[in-house]
């Protein structure tokens, strides 16, 4: 087994040889949206960086001018910072590492440890654990390696670093903690999720009055599931998973504590056609809203900020019959709302 020691110092080889070779397109480039944008017209490391990036097909995400990302409704749970996946051809591979250490290895600058760890490194894949980097298996596999999220906290993100380059034949997925998998991607794709703003109806429409109830709804069709499908499609592993959000609820804040909440939790039920509480109309005024709210004071000439936040239920299906639910995500806005006081008329 490996000493500490001596895994810290290829890890601290490999960190030199990275950042003395690293570019976007030699490891695997950023998001891409198949919405926008196809690669076509990409070759050499380009064409490369594309068939081992994470691409996100957001052709059935949310629209509009208040459009927006949802947070997670409570928990812990976070997407993943890092994973382990495919990154490199045997070819590719002993070029990027041949280079940094040749570079390490004539930089007078160099401290010894990095010329030492950048030489035990190039070893294990030379004339190690591995011979001539799998050169002679450059259609059968690839070298697989740590990538990081960028949306990640930078001490979370960097977390799969300790695991050194490893190969994988073409359709294996390694037994190895942290290896890219279909929930992996649900997650990813989670944080490209994008909702709808929610400005609700309200009844009275400019100005409501104080402690009459006010009506509160959205029309059915107004917010519908909207999904993303994250894929990474190598020639070692093909696996995708579509995260799907749902809007299941409207929770209002009246923006006072001076108010009576419609029901009292303030959360309105999605109703089974996809609306929200109930549309007012003549003859309803003496009837308690499903959904609303009641003020028990003015606004005194300004206004209340009414918050309205939905909550969608969030799952996700992937490759091989996988799937599940992930965490409900919510996302809100605000509108302004006049209350003014009942005026009597003194004869």
């Amino acid at each position: 087994m490996q000493s500490v020691a001596f895994r810290s110092l290829c890890i601290a080889g490999l960190a030199t040889i990275l950042l003395l070779t690293a570019s976007p397109s030699a490891f695997g480039g950023g998001p891409v949206d198949k919405g926008t944008d196809t690669g076509a017209g990409l070759e050499g490391d380009d064409l490369y960086a594309r068939a081992t990036a994470i691409s996100y097909d957001t052709s059935k995400n949310g629209s509009g001018p208040d459009v927006g990302s949802v947070a997670v409704s409570g928990g812990s749970w976070s997407p993943p910072a890092c994973w382990l996946a495919p990154k490199w051809t045997a070819e590719k591979f002993a070029k990027e590492t041949e280079a940094g250490y040749k570079k390490v290895a004539n930089d007078p600058n160099q401290a010894p440890h990095a010329r030492k760890g950048s030489y035990e490194f190039r070893q294990i894949y030379k004339d190690g654990k591995y011979k001539n980097y799998n050169l002679d298996k450059q259609d059968k596999g690839m070298w697989w390696g740590p990538v990081e999220n960028p949306n990640a906290p930078i001490l979370e993100r960097t977390s799969c670093n300790s695991t050194l380059p490893f190969w994988a034949e073409n359709g294996e997925t390694p037994d190895v903690e942290n290896a890219i998998t279909p929930e992996i991607l649900a997650g990813l794709a989670y944080e490209q999720i994008k909702v709808p703003g929610t400005e609700v109806t309200l009844a009275p429409k400019t100005a409501t009055k104080v402690n009459l109830p006010t009506w509160a709804w959205l029309d059915k069709g107004e917010f519908q599931p909207v999904s993303v499908t994250a894929s990474l499609d190598t020639p070692g592993l093909n696996i995708q998973a579509t995260t799907t959000a749902e809007p299941v609820s409207l929770k209002l804040a009246p923006g006072t504590e001076d108010a009576e909440l419609y029901p009292s939790s303030g959360e309105c039920r999605i109703n089974g056609d996809g609306s929200i509480g109930e549309p007012y109309a003549e003859g309803k005024a003496e009837r308690t809203p499903p959904c609303g709210l009641k003020y028990l004071r003015s606004s005194s000439g300004s206004t209340f900020m009414l918050q309205a936040t939905i909550t969608w239920k969030i799952s996700w299906a992937g490759t091989g019959g996988t799937g599940g639910d992930l965490p409900d995500g919510i996302f809100g806005t605000t509108q302004d709302v006049t209350v003014q006081e009942i005026q009597a008329v003194n004869r």
